[in-house]
């Protein structure tokens, strides 16, 4: 009888269950226990939000949606762009955000119109009072304005009233998210909870209000005075729907059997129950795995090897030895078939390049001398076939480039589908699959082949995530190397994992070529590779100067080699442009040849930026902070005010500073000859150089000069008229180059010296500095 009336109440709407519950228990602050295993709505919800502009925010929001179940809890997961799918309005369950920063300090593109929204004046002040949040914010402290997003939707949702029940993360991917994430996504389920209970106490209280003015005057003494507290899953320990104990595995029962293999043709996966059985095999909690690991390896042929030193492949004590906290194992959620196509399909460029521009590279020089530590390459884009294509100075555009060609090729052969690999690939959602919002890459087109895919769609040379790592496991049939991708996916080795992938930016392909025995499914490449994502660069040009021209500069990246990688390599996309235009290009000192080779072509896009630009009042002086590469916007910049100059020759022009810096005078000077010029023309007012790795240079002028290495020493020393500059005469600050040294020595420089000429404390200093932020005339473009 008690079960079929609990069944009857559980199948009304939430507020019908309280007030009926009110006259049928005759209980005072007990918890109401209910069979878990029964099949009806018992677990509460709470709304997940996210911003993402890379996958990262986007990641972590789908992880914790996977993961709410077996914490007895509902995540209704959205993106902050899908307003019809969530209603803050009237949300009166507790809201979770996770957002990332793009650019500078920008909201990702899909958290724009959101913020947008809540950032309206006519919004009342009590617009979100019933609102109760938490936020994750993802940034990085090598960029200006780290967490911003998160800021501002923070900072607004207060101002509307809104109230926060956990305090707010802040992860630094300059120092690694883990080290907030974990301790914040630790205590969140604690909090949800308790916020909850909160709610529902406050609702309880409601009802009874309501029930005492609806019997007021027919007294009633067997009406209860009944609050309902929520169920705690770990009060529960017979649920059969919340996942099992924890496993303890020891390393010979883990390398007990290898994962089954794939087909050549269609990619299927092993069942749960046939996963890697050194982890808990259900894919929903962290699993606590013991191993005693021993104190030598033996080779095969039996001859102990002691390992004295850790590398990506292998660890030491304490680590070697550890308990491990791993992560959930991501639930599987794509099938993927490889089906042959009648005809081969010709990769010619990325998909969407109708929405793209092609162009010519008719002029490509090497800026610095051979002997040079870095190679600084120049090239210019025709532009004229689109005259709809114009930029400003400050502006950036796009670049797609494919992946490596021996890195797909390579890939193919390692996933064993190098002779599909002109197959079409078909992409499904599993129709059992626990993952939350789970969809087809949308990246990905239909009817294109494999190697298309490999080539144009995913990011193969990403970093693997420690969920990737995870997934890995259950692939990894040699039980030392499934060990070590335990640990560097555990909490017990973030460091190692920092050490050996995160830091060297090791790529997917490295890693599974130090784990020969990890053969995982095209389908876990699919589900866990980032969209290949085009390349921002500077314009280094005015239109007014060069008419249906695009110039740009960039230092070709080489990236060293590393405990997984053998040999070093260089960067994607500079890579692959420094071999594209190799035929043609032209070296400091030597004539332009006469011969006519077909010009190389590449696709871009614009990416207008509407505030790192110079002021548009001619009047207005401005600084320019940019060394090596960081030099190219400048040039844009000057080019224009020298045009503006002919142009307008009874104007008055505010004065104009550069300082730029390079390791040798004679070798990475870029652009002295056009710097130089400017400063003939009185275009340049101001151009202060150093140089690193030069000695002592006599002919400076003075000691003090001469002692100048860095960008931010020069600044010191005209630190009086750049402060006045800019405090007293409105002028702008512009900074172009390097985030994590330069752009962090540069702004501690500036509030050392606002400190100084103003006479005033740090703090009163970095308050200035931070007004000059929001006023826009402290503006940055930095990169990692």
């Amino acid at each position: 009888m008690v079960f079929r009336l609990m069944g009857t109440i559980l199948r009304q709407p939430v507020s019908h269950r309280l007030k009926f519950a009110m006259y049928c228990f005759k209980s005072t602050n007990e918890v109401v226990f209910l069979d878990c295993s029964m099949p009806c709505e018992v677990n509460p919800r709470f709304v997940l939000l996210y911003g993402s502009q890379k996958g990262q925010a986007q990641s972590i929001a789908e992880g914790l949606a996977e993961e709410a179940e077996e914490h007895g809890l509902v995540a209704e997961l959205s993106c902050l762009e899908h307003k019809e799918k969530y209603n803050l309005e009237k949300e009166n369950a507790p809201v979770v955000f996770i957002v990332s920063t793009t650019g500078d300090g920008e909201p990702p593109d899909n958290a724009l119109q959101f913020v947008k929204r809540i950032k309206k004046k006519t919004l009342p002040t009590d617009h979100y009072k019933h609102l109760s949040y938490a936020l994750l914010a993802l940034g990085d402290t090598n960029y200006a304005n780290f967490c911003n997003c998160g800021k501002i939707i923070e900072r607004r949702l207060q101002e509307l009233g809104a109230k926060q029940f956990y305090a707010t993360g802040y992860a630094d991917d300059g120092v690694g998210l883990e080290v907030v994430l974990d301790p914040w996504l630790d205590g969140l389920w604690k909090a949800i909870k308790s916020a909850l209970s909160k709610m529902a106490s406050d609702r309880t209280g409601y009802l009874n209000a309501e029930a005492v003015d609806s019997t007021k005057g027919t007294p009633d003494s067997s009406s209860p005075d009944v609050q309902l507290n929520l169920l705690s899953i770990t009060d529960c320990q017979n649920c059969d729907s919340v996942g099992g104990s924890v496993e303890t595995v020891s390393k010979s029962a883990s390398a007990a059997s290898a994962p089954a293999t794939q087909t050549a043709v269609s990619d299927h996966r092993p069942d749960a129950s046939a996963g890697s059985p050194g982890l808990a095999s259900q894919s929903h909690g962290a699993a606590s795995v013991t191993t005693s690991a021993p104190e030598t390896q033996t080779k095969d042929a039996g001859v102990p090897c002691v390992i004295l030193a850790s590398s990506l492949k292998c660890s030491l004590p304490p680590l070697s030895e550890s308990s491990l906290n791993v992560p959930a194992l991501p639930p599987s959620y794509l099938d993927v078939s490889l089906q042959e196509m009648d005809t081969t399909e010709e990769i010619i460029g990325p998909f969407n390049k109708e929405t793209l521009h092609e162009v010519p590279i008719p002029r490509a020089v090497q800026l610095t001398r051979g002997d040079s530590v870095k190679t600084a390459l120049f090239l210019e884009l025709d532009i004229s076939a689109y005259p709809m294509m114009t930029y400003q100075p400050g502006d950036s555009f796009d670049v797609f480039c494919p992946n490596r060609a021996t890195e797909v090729e390579d890939m193919l052969h390692r996933l064993g589908l190098y002779d599909q690999r002109n197959h079409r690939v078909d992409i499904y959602l599993c129709k059992d699959t626990m993952k939350k919002g789970a969809q087809v890459p949308p990246y990905i087109p239909k009817n294109i082949s494999l190697l298309y895919v490999l080539t144009w769609c995913l990011e193969i040379r990403s970093v693997p995530k420690k969920a990737f790592l995870r997934a890995l496991v259950e692939h990894t049939g040699d039980s030392v190397q499934r060990r070590r991708l335990q640990e560097l996916c555990s909490k017990q080795g973030t460091a190692d994992y920092n050490l050996y992938v995160r830091d060297p930016s090791l790529s997917v392909l490295e890693l599974l070529t130090a784990f020969p025995s990890c053969s995982p499914p095209l389908s876990l490449l699919i589900e866990h590779l980032p969209k290949l994502q085009p390349r921002p660069y500077s314009a280094a040009s005015s239109c007014l100067m060069y008419p249906g021209k695009l110039h740009f500069v960039f230092n070709v990246v080489e990236l060293p080699a590393c405990s997984g990688r053998p040999a070093g390599r260089r960067g994607l996309c500079t890579g692959w442009l420094f071999d594209l235009i190799n035929p043609v290009l032209l070296f400091p000192g030597k004539d332009e040849s006469s011969g006519r080779m077909a010009l190389p072509k590449i696709h871009v896009s614009l990416r207008p930026n509407c505030s790192f630009r110079p002021p548009s009042d001619l009047s207005v002086p401005f600084i320019m902070v940019g060394p090596g590469t960081g030099v190219a916007p400048f040039i844009g910049f000057l080019q224009q005010r020298e045009k503006e100059r002919l142009e307008n020759p009874g104007a008055t022009f505010g004065e104009t500073w550069l300082f730029f810096g390079c390791r040798h005078r004679d070798r990475d000077f870029l652009f002295r000859e056009e710097l130089e010029g400017f400063v003939s023309s009185g275009t340049l007012s101001h151009l202060k150089v150093c140089f690193s790795r030069d000695d002592q240079l006599e002919e400076e002028g003075n000691d003090s000069a001469a002692r100048c290495r860095y960008v931010q020493h020069n600044l010191r020393l005209s630190s009086q008229h750049v402060t006045d500059i800019l405090l007293k005469q409105n002028g702008c600050l512009y900074v172009c180059g390097d985030a994590k040294n330069m752009a962090k020595d540069v702004n501690e420089t500036l509030i050392e010296m606002i400190r100084t000429e103003l006479q005033v404390d740090q703090l009163e200093a970095m308050k200035r500095l931070a007004g000059l932020r929001e006023e826009k005339r402290y503006l940055q473009d930095i990169w990692g």
